[in-house]
């Protein structure tokens, strides 16, 4: 018996042995592996990008010979654009925004570049608010209700489209498809597609931003859905609740806080796409910047710019500190 254990004990050790010996083999077998999988994958990375240089440069090429204002001879103008809207005089960008006389449009001089004052909206006597701020409020209006259309038809559409929570199959492959269906097109197609139907205006302009949000929050709220925590359901389902119990005690407590981000984050996107389409006929601060560029009003271009420039930012700072008094502060940190 002594002698087998000996025997055993000599064979562990060998196979200990062979083992010490291979690893060395073995992570060197692993390294070149590695290299040469890392030098396959920058072969295949230059040669994308190589394709791609190619298709572009010919793509311009090709452009610049079918197009008469032909574009590499055009290219040294590039900023000639720009310093057509530089103003002559800065502080008309003050007065344009605030809808003050200019100087420079005294006795008529200037025709509509500077008839600052004819904007005004009054409100009561000698009170009024300045153009360019009711154009901004209307496009933050148009903002803010084709969020909340997005937002209250969005909700209830992405039960229906969840694996997990969906009624039946053919339900939820409806859904989907329905909601790919209203974000397929951009906001400025529909805007321009119910411009026509329904005349310009802001409703136009809610109407599209408003389809296009339902399709967007519906994917983003769908598959947040997807990734809850089953075992509520399952509680509520063995208590004999119905899906729109299970739906709104079970699954709507868990997914709300991450909704409401999602919705804050929109509101974001839709204070700029409002004013992307009021160029076709939305209304709002877009329609006025339209016309201004067009025409060359440097002092009216700056203001707007400015204008909505701060809008944005005061709108996304907001949004951030709304998000993260409803979402958490824990929600922010990094995790260790």
């Amino acid at each position: 018996m002594d002698f087998f254990f000996k025997d055993d004990d000599l064979m562990t050790i060998a196979d200990t042995q062979l083992q010490t010996q291979g690893a060395p083999q073995s992570a060197k077998d692993i390294g070149d592996a590695w290299s040469r999988m890392v030098a396959r994958r920058r072969l295949y990375t230059g040669i994308g990008l190589l394709i791609l240089i190619i298709a572009f440069v010919s793509s311009v090429r090709f452009a610049d010979e079918s197009n008469a204002g032909h574009f590499f001879d055009r290219l040294p103008h590039l900023f000639d654009f720009l310093s057509w809207l530089i103003p002559k005089d800065w502080s008309d960008v003050y007065r344009a925004l605030f809808d003050l006389p200019s100087p420079n449009g005294a006795n008529g001089a200037g025709g509509e570049e500077f008839n600052f004052p004819l904007g005004r909206v009054y409100v009561w006597g000698d009170f009024y608010i300045p153009e360019y701020f009711e154009l901004m409020i209307i496009t933050i209006n148009v903002a803010l209700v084709s969020t909340l259309i997005g937002f209250t038809v969005a909700l209830p559409l992405s039960f229906f489209a969840a694996r997990n929570m969906s009624p039946s199959h053919p339900v939820r492959l409806v859904t989907k498809r329905f909601m790919e269906l209203l974000r397929a097109f951009p906001e400025i197609v529909i805007a321009g597609l119910f411009s026509a139907i329904l005349s310009i205006g802001p409703i136009a302009a809610i109407i599209a931003v408003g389809l296009h949000t339902i399709g967007a929050l519906g994917k983003l709220f769908y598959e947040v859905i997807e990734n809850i925590d089953m075992k509520p359901d399952e509680g509520m389902k063995a208590v004999g609740a119905g899906w729109t119990e299970r739906v709104r005690f079970a699954a709507l407590p868990q997914v709300l806080p991450n909704f409401m981000s999602y919705v804050l984050l929109r509101l974001e996107i839709n204070v700029r796409a409002s004013t992307i389409i009021g160029a076709v006929g939305g209304g709002g601060i877009g329609e006025e910047l339209k016309l201004s560029i067009s025409r060359g009003f440097g002092a009216k271009t700056v203001a707007l710019v400015l204008l909505l420039f701060v809008t944005i930012i005061a709108v996304d700072q907001f949004s951030a500190w709304l998000r993260r008094r409803l979402v958490g502060e824990h929600a922010f940190l990094l995790q260790h």
